[in-house]
């Protein structure tokens, strides 16, 4: 097994044992849009059901779910016949989320929010017409420190996305196994498996605020080396967390 493999399995890991993201009896979707983060959980998880069963007797399925959205995609067969030797299910359905979307433009351009959230809709209902308790995306470290600057910058709140939340009124949990990983060891891991990319077709692909914000920390990662584990390691360092209180502030008189 490659090192980078072994690297990004030991981060899965551990983000399974602190939050409990994955339960013996689990059936798992997972998003499979045909990118690498996405594409390299769907490989992880399969190896580590393996490691699941052997260190912890926790049995768990995994079905790849990809949803077409009509953008004018490269061929997904090309990664589903690389992903065949494995026998892992993977679920394709069409959809009309590209016309949607260039029907509701905002300021002549693609709203990604909206696309994220006709996505996310669109896999959970898939995931639910399968049989899955849970939903898996393969959102990793590097996404979660931007998300948390997106917010701050734009939302004026110190916020990212949870490792794990469960969505009451669809009956499903959404999961991120790799919130422990980073980009650049995806990267790797991508091009040690000869794993083929699938580019969306997006017209919004690599010109939104989340790619500058990718670059400004870039930026800061050169400068700063430790940055970037620090900045993960701020997000679920709670003990060492101190903001303003302003409700129970006491002003001497």
């Amino acid at each position: 097994m490659a090192k980078t493999i072994k690297k990004l399995l030991s981060s899965l890991r551990k983000a399974d044992e602190d939050y409990e993201l994955i339960k013996d009896g689990d059936v798992i979707g997972v998003g499979l849009s045909g990118g690498k983060d996405s594409s390299l959980l769907l490989y992880c998880l399969y190896l580590y059901q393996f490691l699941a069963a052997g260190t912890f007797n926790k049995h768990f399925k995994i079905i790849g779910i990809h949803i077409d959205l009509n953008f004018g995609e490269d061929d997904f067969a090309v990664l589903k016949k690389w992903f065949e030797p494995y026998d892992i299910t993977i679920y394709e359905e069409k959809s009309f989320i590209a016309d949607i979307l260039k029907r509701n433009l905002k300021n002549d351009a693609i709203q990604c929010s909206l696309c994220s959230k006709l996505k996310k809709g669109a896999v959970i209902k898939a995931a639910k017409q399968l049989g899955c308790n849970k939903v898996a995306f393969g959102h990793h470290g590097d996404d979660a420190i931007e998300t948390l600057l997106l917010n701050m910058i734009y939302g004026g709140k110190i916020a990212t996305f949870d490792p794990k939340m469960h969505l009451t009124r669809e009956d499903i949990t959404f999961i991120r196994p790799f919130i422990y990983a980073f980009e650049s060891d995806l990267k790797k891991a991508l091009k040690e498996l000869d794993l083929p990319k699938i580019k969306s077709g997006c017209p919004n692909d690599g010109y939104t605020q989340r790619q500058n914000i990718k670059e400004l920390l870039h930026k800061i990662y050169h400068t700063y080396p430790s940055a970037k584990e620090n900045f993960l390691l701020s997000l679920h360092n709670k003990e060492q967390l101190n903001l303003f209180d302003l409700k129970n502030n006491k002003f001497d008189k």
